[in-house]
Order: structure tokens, then C-alpha cells, then sequence
């Protein structure tokens, strides 16, 4: 069977390279999603600063619900102080590290603030210097609270040296002038205080963290690292702390970067199943042309006596092969695109640098095998009709096509189009995220369903347009019409083909713009605030700065308002569900500046033990007014919380919003990260918040309505990956549709041939062709706007209350061009081609 597949292989050549496109294509995108997928399970992060450390004990930054995956937690958890005091005493322990962090900065001579590598936990006690790898200090270490050592880095940007005095604000204290005692020649290592000071500058020696500390650091004898951790294991066995060494440190040093590696895991699973829709389809596609251009071999084979298994065998061994040859090349632009991936991911700020890719066979592999399976049931699928067909009558069907489309078929298709607009209904139950991505698996999924009902439909098309023909019409549209009618079946392939781009690019990126859109509309009516303040370079708002803020003339009112990660365990239909979100931190006068729609209770009940939920959140998990939820903080800690509010606005504010006493003690800072000021709306209010602003260093004044609205020049980062990602499977969606309509003209050339030697002249056949590239443009056109029109406006009425979506109004015409242009160019040129051949020659089947 190989020996005639590669013989008949070299006579299909033009089919062969649509399937290896196909393959190529797929290859690219499904390696570079399993690159990500990979990287998001078992990459790992730089030990840092804590390279130093050979054993490091923290509090358990992960949680694991059961059956799923395990969710980041990235505030900073505690570890008893104690602890470090019993690890101390074991066998082979040369020093213990107590790291305590907490907001810290310089400001230079000008004013400027010069920020950590991460402000919010740039400051340390000067025994954390331990945790440090080779890190030679010019001076020596801070002695009393008058003192403080700080990186090179930092050093440098500040403009000072051992010996120079420097203000400092830390932990959210004004700034207060320090002697630098020694510079750390250890970049992003922050700065040092005493260690008394940090003690007290972090809030441990009194209060709900007395006695805390963040992170236990051990320094070990040579070689006996692994033997220390698991007594150290065993120690705190009965406890919620881990313990980590190696390449597991770098866990322990950023739980908030952890979080990224969970972002990528979603990213993967969300790109996954468009990507394996798409290439499927893409693949069905090209392998459908490439067997229907030998069905006459095929025929002839079960006439001279071969069997319908070795048919289908014969069709699986041809494609495997040329899949085979496209894998290679295919396997490795994956991983080159999941690199390209990451860097942009990067530069939009969605994940950290410091986290790297891992690179290993296994996405490679898993591709192999999911496109070999691929493959082998599109081929043995494209040949089954011929291969079960008596042999007189599948030779005598291998220039036509069927007679009628299959009634299975056509009812197959018309269910899954049902399915598509009852999936569509969705965004008006749910108005998430989540709800939306239903408008795009709408879309694709009706795509499908067109491709399957398709033959049925053009066919219907072709006989009223052969009906409605005038007497006399010229040959070329007679010609036109005929094809259309007598080839439906290839007709629909193209079709389908081409109604899957449109409905691809119009859900997907509709879809993408209309959230965004709606969460703008939601975030600028729901603030009643004009201005906000924040202090990004100092990690947190330094104390005092919101009864400032108050007192200042013209401010009616002002509230901090800060965000942290909640995970919500909840059932749904019996069984049990985790999800992690953003969670609002806001007080019981959050109402001043911020109206979220509450439909029930009120924000000002927003003490203690509390929280407001969306409708949405509250509806679906049952968290009704009044009912208490439970939910794991973002340090691992769990409450128990009281609903006292319920609103509308959770596409722009989030899900859940904690009151500040609940999250108190539970962030990483303890810090307020932001205040929403409304003013007067005079200009002598806005002038005396910058003069506010301006006279404490690294206070950040902007507006809270930009003016960009939801615009793409506006967009979060999300959304640009997102885009990015359409633009990436539209690319590979247009190429293979390219080389499937080239693959199908080429294979005309008998039918072009016989057409010039009945008299037709090439000018003839190539308006014929021009006439069917038009119908298959406007075909195209028609079923992708009447499979998109359904979910669009549902999305429209759900998340705008109105029945469009929102986007570029540019996107429409766009798409059309290039719809109508690909198929009028790839029929046109492999036409003009088969016009340059003989026809005598074109029907010996050269080619």
C-alpha cells in the first residue's frame, strides 16, 4: 500500500501540498499551545534573591481543590517565627534566616522616587542579606534605626554611595532620612534595615502578624540539603507550610508571579479547542479535495479487485506520508511561535520576565500523535463512499458527484447549526466573560454545521438559478450555473471553507470588542469619582494619605479601594466547583465613589466579616442576601463572610467585593493601593489634589475617565492576546483556504480541457470561472453574516442592550474584501495556468 500511495502522490502533487499546508499549519499552532500548556505546569521561576538559601520554608502559597488544577495565592502568607528557633536545632543546619518584606524606596535629590524590583516587598531586615548568593557589600550593615543598606542598583539610580544620607519611605511611613551604611552589590535585593527597625516597619512586633515572619531561610553543610529538607518535612509534617530547595525556591520568592503560570494553563485550555476545531476542519478539508481528484483511481482499484479496506488503508497511507513530512518542519515554528508568544505576553505586561518557557518533546510528541489520528480518520473518512460502492458504479461516479447529498449528512449539519443558536443564547444568561466566549464556539460550531449541510443547500441554490435563467443567457453564466448545480458537493467544501473565516473573524473579534466595551461602559458609569490616587513606585499609599486627601478643598469624598485574589469553592449541579477572581477591597463609604448598581442590601454594610457579590455570582452559586459564603483568602487564609450586597455591575468590577476588615491582614502590604477622590468638579479642587500629589514623593494623581472609551488603542492586555491569537489561526484559516481553492481549480483541468475542445473559448472559461468564484464569494459572504447574525445580536442584547455588538466598523467591509478577493485570485490564476495547457495534454493526465 505505501508503494501506491507514493506513486499516486506524484501525479496529485498540487492537493498534496494543500493537505501538507494543512498539516504544516496545524503543526505550528497545536505545538506552540502545547509549549504553553507545558510551561504552565512545570515551569519554574529564578530562586532570586533567595538563591542563597539551601532549604526554604514558607506558608503554602498554592491551593489544590480536588480533580483540578492548582490555583496561585499571591499574597504573602506567614510562618510562625518559632518555627525557625526548632529547624535551627537539626542536624546539618548552619544558619537560619528570618525574611520579613514590606514596601520600601529611595528618593533621590530631585524628589524622584526609585522604586525595588518590586516595590511592594523591596524592604528587609539586614539578616534576610543571608538568603543572598555572593553578595559583597561596599560599607558594612545597618546599625540602629538610623541606618539602611541598598542594592547597587537602587544605589546607583539614587545617585548615592556608603556613607550619604537618604530619605526613604517604607511601609507606608512618610519619608524619613537614613544614613546608607554599605552598598549590596546583588541586584533587586532591595533594602536592608536593622533588624529591630524591620521588625517594627513590618508590623511584627505587635498586632494580628506579631511574631511572623515570611519566609524561614537554612544555610546547610556541603551535600546536605536533601537530607535537611525532608527532616525538616518531617518536622512540619502536622502543619500548612512547605518546604522547598533547588529549582522550588523561585516559587517561594514571587507568589504573585507563581500566579502567571496558572494564566498560561488557562490560556492553552482556552486556546485548544478553537485550535483543534480549526485545524480539524482545515485538514478534513484539503484531504477531501486531494481524494476526490483520485476517486477515479480509487475506482479502478476496486475494479481490478481491491477490497474497500485496502482502499481505505491506500487513502490513510497517502496522507501519512505527507503529514509525515510536514510534522517536522511544523513541530519546530511551533516552538519558535510560542517563544514569539511569550515575549509579547511580556511586553503587555501578562506575565513576568522572569518566568521562561520549558521546552521538551512532549508538545511535539502529543502533536504527532493528534495529527496522525487526525489524519488517518479524515483520509479513511474521504474515501469511504468510494471504497463501499460496488466497482462498476464507483468507477462510474468518479467524474460526477452523487446525485443527492446525504440525507445523514444534511440532518447532521442542521443539528449542529441548531445546537450553534441555542449555544448562542448564552450572553443573555450570564453576563461573563465566560458567557461571551459562547458567541465565538457558536459561530464555529455552525461553521461546521454549514459544512455539513452544505452540499444539500448549494444544490438547492444551483436549481432556483437554473430556474430563474432568462432564454439566451450567455454560455459562460449557463456554464456557471451548471457547475454549481452538478458539483455541490465541491461547491460546499469552498463555501464552508470560506463562511468559517468570516464567522471566525467576525465572533471572535466582535466578541472580544463588545466585552470590552461593556466592561468600559460598566467601570465609567459605576464611578462617581473623577480623579484617583496611587502610589505604584512606592508599593502601597503611605498612611495618612487618605485623611489628606479629605481635608483638601473642593473633595466631597473619598475612599481607598484596593484588589486581591479570592477562591470561591461553590457546587454547581451537584458537584464541586473552585473558581479563582479578582476581588475588590472597598469600606462602607465605597458608596460615595462608586455606584455599582446594587440591587439589594448596600455597600455601607461593608464591615466586618463581609462581602457584596454580583448577580450573576449570586445567582448561580446561590449566595443570596444574607447568606454566609466561604471563601479562601489571597494568603490561603479561610473565612466565612456575610453577603450584604448584591449588584449589577460585575463585568466591570468583578465578581465579589471584600470589606477591608474582612482582607485586613491578608494582603501582602496591609497598604491601601489606591483612593477614588470626587471632587466639586472646580478647577481649584483639581489644582489643590496635584499640589497634594506633588508635595509627597511617589504619589501618582490621573483621571478616572480617560476619554478612550472602549477603543483598541484602550484595550487590556487580554484582549491584545486575544487579538493576537485570531490573527495568528486567521493567518493559517486563509492560507490552507488558498491552497484548497488552487488544489480544487487545478484538479478542473479535464473538465477545462474537454470544455475548449467542445468549442468554448478561453475567454469564455475564464468568465465561467469568474461567474462561480462570484457565487462562491457571495455564498460565502451570505451564510458566514447569516451563521454570525444570531449570536451577535444576542451578544449585543446581553452585554449592551442593544442588538449589535460593538467594534470597528471597518471589520464588516474588510472581511468582505478578503473573502471575495482570495476567491476570485485562486481560481483566477490556476485557470489561466490550465488555459496555457493543451488540451490533449491536459487530458492524459499530466500535470
Amino acid at each position: 500500500m505505501w508503494y501506491f500511495a507514493v506513486r499516486m502522490a506524484r501525479h496529485r502533487v498540487a492537493a498534496l501540498v494543500a493537505v501538507a499546508c494543512a498539516v504544516l499549519g496545524g503543526a505550528v499552532l497545536v505545538t506552540g499551545t502545547g509549549v504553553l500548556a507545558e510551561s504552565g505546569l512545570r515551569s519554574q521561576l529564578p530562586a532570586g534573591r533567595l538563591a542563597g538559601a539551601d532549604v526554604v520554608v514558607s506558608a503554602d502559597q498554592t491551593f489544590r481543590p480536588g480533580g483540578d488544577l492548582p490555583i496561585a495565592l499571591p499574597e504573602r502568607g506567614t510562618v510562625p517565627a518559632q518555627v525557625a528557633d526548632r529547624l535551627g536545632e537539626l542536624p546539618g543546619v548552619t544558619d537560619v534566616i528570618r525574611d520579613v518584606s514590606f514596601p520600601a524606596a529611595l528618593v533621590d535629590g530631585d524628589g524622584g522616587v526609585v522604586p525595588g524590583e518590586d516595590p511592594k516587598t523591596a524592604g528587609h531586615g539586614w539578616s534576610s542579606i543571608g538568603m543572598l548568593r555572593d553578595a559583597p557589600v561596599d560599607g558594612r550593615k545597618p546599625d540602629g534605626s538610623g541606618e539602611v543598606a541598598v542594592d547597587r542598583d537602587m544605589a546607583a539610580a539614587a545617585g548615592v554611595r556608603a556613607g550619604d544620607r537618604v530619605e526613604v519611605v517604607a511601609a507606608g511611613r512618610d519619608a524619613t532620612e537614613y544614613r546608607v551604611s554599605g552598598v549590596v552589590d546583588a541586584p533587586g535585593a532591595g533594602v536592608f534595615f536593622a533588624d529591630a527597625t524591620a521588625e517594627r516597619l513590618a508590623g511584627r512586633d505587635s498586632g494580628a502578624r506579631a511574631g511572623t515572619v515570611d519566609l524561614i531561610g537554612l544555610r546547610t553543610e556541603t551535600g546536605a540539603a536533601d537530607s535537611v529538607a525532608t527532616a525538616v518535612r518531617d518536622q512540619l509534617r502536622d502543619t500548612e507550610l512547605v518546604v522547598a530547595t533547588g529549582e522550588d525556591r523561585g516559587d517561594l520568592a514571587a507568589p504573585d508571579a507563581v500566579a502567571s503560570r496558572t494564566l498560561l494553563i488557562l490560556l492553552a485550555g482556552s486556546l485548544a479547542g478553537i485550535v483543534v476545531l480549526i485545524t480539524g476542519f482545515v485538514m478534513a478539508g484539503a484531504l477531501g479535495v486531494a481524494i476526490a481528484g483520485q476517486r477515479r483511481e480509487l475506482a479502478l482499484m476496486r475494479a481490478v479487485g481491491a477490497t474497500p479496506k485496502q482502499i481505505r488503508r491506500l487513502a490513510a497511507s497517502q496522507a501519512t506520508v505527507i503529514a509525515a513530512v510536514a510534522l517536522v518542519p511544523g513541530a519546530a515554528l511551533g516552538y519558535l511561535l510560542a517563544g514569539q508568544f511569550r515575549q509579547q505576553l511580556v511586553e503587555r505586561g501578562v506575565l513576568p520576565d522572569a518566568l521562561p518557557l520549558t521546552f521538551s518533546p512532549l508538545p511535539a510528541l502529543a502533536t504527532a500523535l493528534l495529527l496522525a489520528a487526525a489524519v488517518q480518520l479524515s483520509a479513511r473518512g474521504a474515501a469511504w463512499r468510494t471504497s463501499r460502492l460496488p466497482a462498476t458504479e464507483a468507477v462510474a461516479e468518479s467524474r460526477s458527484e452523487p446525485r443527492e447529498p446525504s440525507r445523514i449528512r444534511t440532518r447532521g449539519g442542521l443539528l449542529l447549526i441548531l445546537a450553534a443558536t441555542t449555544l448562542s443564547v448564552v450572553p443573555l444568561l450570564s453576563r461573563t466573560v465566560l458567557g461571551a466566549a459562547a458567541t465565538s464556539i457558536a459561530g464555529v460550531i455552525g461553521a461546521i454545521g454549514l459544512a455539513l449541510v452544505g452540499p444539500a443547500l448549494v444544490k438547492r441554490v444551483g436549481d432556483t438559478l437554473a430556474r430563474r435563467l432568462r432564454p439566451g443567457i450567455d454560455a459562460p453564466t449557463w456554464l456557471a450555473v451548471a457547475n454549481v448545480r452538478g458539483y455541490a458537493l465541491r461547491i460546499a467544501g469552498i463555501v464552508s471553507t470560506l463562511a468559517m473565516a468570516v464567522v471566525f473573524v467576525l465572533t471572535y473579534t466582535l466578541a472580544q470588542t463588545t466585552v470590552m466595551t461593556a466592561t468600559s461602559d460598566d467601570v465609567r458609569t459605576g464611578t462617581l469619582a473623577q480623579q484617583r490616587l496611587t502610589a505604584p513606585a512606592l508599593g502601597a499609599l503611605p498612611e495618612g494619605t487618605l485623611d489628606a486627601v479629605r481635608e483638601t478643598s473642593g473633595v466631597r469624598a473619598a475612599a481607598p479601594v484596593g484588589s486581591t485574589t479570592v477562591v470561591w469553592p461553590y457546587k454547581l449541579l451537584g458537584e464541586d466547583e473552585v473558581e479563582a477572581s479578582s476581588g475588590m477591597i472597598l469600606t462602607p463609604d465605597a458608596w460615595s465613589v462608586l455606584d455599582l448598581d446594587v440591587r439589594f442590601g448596600s455597600l455601607a454594610g461593608l464591615s466586618g466579616d463581609t462581602v457584596a457579590v454580583s448577580s450573576d455570582v449570586a445567582r448561580s452559586r446561590g449566595a443570596g442576601l444574607g447568606k454566609r459564603v466561604g471563601l479562601i483568602l489571597g494568603d490561603g487564609t479561610r473565612v466565612k463572610a456575610q453577603v450584604v450586597a448584591i449588584y449589577d455591575r460585575g463585568l466591570g468590577f468583578g465578581p465579589v467585593a471584600l470589606s477591608r476588615d474582612l482582607a485586613a491582614g491578608h494582603t501582602t502590604t496591609g497598604l491601601d493601593e489606591s483612593i477614588l477622590v470626587r471632587t466639586d468638579g472646580t478647577d481649584s479642587a483639581q489644582r489643590e489634589l496635584t499640589a497634594l500629589a506633588g508635595s509627597r514623593p511617589g504619589l501618582t494623581l490621573e483621571p478616572t475617565d480617560t476619554g478612550t472609551g472602549g477603543g483598541l488603542s484602550d484595550a487590556p492586555p487580554e484582549v491584545w492576546v486575544n487579538l493576537a491569537t485570531i490573527v495568528v489561526l486567521l493567518g493559517y484559516l486563509l492560507l490552507s483556504i488558498a491552497n484548497k481553492l488552487v488544489a480544487t481549480t487545478v484538479q478542473r483541468r479535464a473538465e477545462i480541457a474537454t470544455l475548449r475542445l467542445n468549442g468554448t473559448t478561453p475567454r469564455q472559461i475564464r468568465v465561467m470561472m469568474r461567474r462561480e468564484a462570484a457565487v462562491i464569494g457571495a455564498a460565502a459572504l451570505t451564510a458566514g453574516l447569516a451563521l454570525a447574525a444570531i449570536p451577535l445580536t444576542l451578544l449585543g442584547i446581553g452585554f449592551l442592550h442593544r442588538p449589535w455588538p460593538a467594534g470597528p466598523v471597518w471589520l464588516l467591509p474588510a472581511t468582505a474584501l478578503t473573502i471575495i478577493s482570495l476567491a476570485f485570485v485562486t481560481i483566477e490564476l490556476p485557470t489561466r495556468r490550465a488555459l496555457r495547457t493543451a488540451p490533449a495534454e491536459a487530458l492524459a493526465g499530466r500535470e
